[in-house]
């Protein structure tokens, strides 16, 4: 049976985390706040952890999930030919509702879905979540909702979507931003905005227009579909 622990109580805060880091090391799907919408996350070194996550959400692996990380320190274990905007980029903004695509390290041992040689990361700027990143290490998290319906501003309307299927449920109260975020493509020598969101173009496109950047930032017709894209 799911378990529901309010994390909104800093006494519980610290309960709420170990429960949801042994879901997580067990393989199951945990349901945590973030700084957009809420999320549902799992061990995104575990091929068989990152199924059960895209067999919930009701999609398949040609939307692969976004990963969540602890601090910017992670990112250079995770992703390859990390660009100098992309780093200015995450010394802006991050933690923050801006999510990376990069080149993925060739040595990671973890399927993720059809991803392309790439990973989209993100650090979030919520204390239940980087206390729960802390205790895990990088998850694979998407928004807290089945494919197709809206995503989840709290609990509530995630554990009515999702039901048993997730461990543990990490109450921090209602979403703070409830728009995702904004996603930008850091693959090639200049910066394309795949997706607006929380963020303005102005706001990206600002720090990133820079003589090194090496050509202007673009923008992309066609955003990426993922709902949480953290």
């Amino acid at each position: 049976m799911s378990s529901v622990i309010d994390c909104q109580d800093s006494a519980r805060l610290a309960e709420g985390v170990r429960f949801a880091a042994a879901a997580v090391r067990r393989g199951e799907l945990v349901v945590l706040p973030t700084d957009t919408v809420y999320g549902v996350g799992a061990d995104a070194f575990s091929a068989e952890a990152v199924r059960l996550l895209l067999e919930a959400k009701g999609r398949g692996r040609e939307v692969p999930p976004p990963v969540l990380v602890p601090s910017a320190r992670t990112l250079d274990g995770l992703a390859d030919q990390v660009p100098a905007y992309a780093r200015r980029l995450v010394e802006r903004f991050w933690p923050g509702p801006l999510t990376l695509v990069l080149r993925a390290q060739t040595s990671l041992l973890w399927d993720l879905g059809e991803t392309n040689g790439t990973v989209a990361v993100r650090q979030p700027d919520d204390p239940v979540a980087l206390a729960l990143l802390t205790e895990t290490g990088p998850l694979a998290v998407t928004s807290a909702n089945l494919h197709g319906r809206p995503a989840a501003q709290d609990v509530a309307e995630a554990r009515a979507q999702l039901g048993e299927e997730v461990a543990v449920y990490l109450d921090g109260g209602p979403a703070r931003g409830g728009v995702a975020s904004t996603i930008v493509d850091c693959t090639k020598a200049a910066p394309t905005i795949l997706r607006r969101g929380a963020l303005t173009d102005e706001q990206v496109l600002a720090v990133v227009r820079d003589e090194d950047s090496g050509a202007n930032p673009a923008m992309d017709a066609q955003p990426r579909p993922d709902a949480l894209s953290q």
